[in-house]
């Protein structure tokens, strides 16, 4: 185990779902490179994980993953519902192991403004039932420190659902 960490060179296994879900963005975006599936997954990947942040995975959470899925040019309906599909089986794992491997691959292959752009949509998601709780105000925090962005990042896309943070709800 340690061995790895001295040696960056050395091949790190690719868990059974993000294997899978790598798998099915090339199914059904065949002509992707390696770049552009690893950033599909990441993005997919991250919006699951801050949809189960909260242990819940609501049809407004996934409504909202399926319309940005949409905006992936080439994609078609079935690899969109594919692409649920793994993330529903494997939404635990996608949730509380993968996130900091997704978000590594941002960092790496995602311009600033891309990873801007992916926070606002992590937001949004957070925001889709109705509430942001405290939970996911955590998971948003960790991923955009993940993401190489500030807490001034995070309060911008924040700022948009300010009326739907748990902390200024009164209980």
């Amino acid at each position: 185990m340690f061995g790895r960490w001295l040696r960056p060179d050395a091949p790190v296994p690719v868990p059974e779902n993000a294997a899978a879900l790598g798998a099915v963005i090339r199914e059904h975006l065949p002509d992707a490179d390696d770049e552009t599936v690893r950033v599909i997954s990441a993005i997919a990947g991250l919006i699951g994980a801050v949809a189960y942040a909260d242990r819940e995975y609501t049809e407004q959470e996934a409504r909202h993953l399926r319309t940005e899925l949409e905006r992936i040019h080439g994609m078609t309906h079935a690899g969109i519902e594919a692409i649920c599909g793994v993330l529903e089986r494997h939404i635990v794992e996608v949730a509380t192991i993968q996130p900091p491997r997704y978000a590594r691959d941002l960092l790496e292959f995602a311009d600033r403004e891309l990873r801007l752009e992916i926070l606002d949509v992590l937001v949004d998601v957070a925001a889709s039932d109705g509430r942001i709780s405290h939970v996911e105000t955590n998971v948003l925090r960790q991923v955009t420190t993940a993401l190489g962005l500030e807490q001034r990042d995070y309060n911008s896309a924040q700022a948009r659902h300010r009326d739907k943070l748990a902390a200024l709800k009164p209980r």
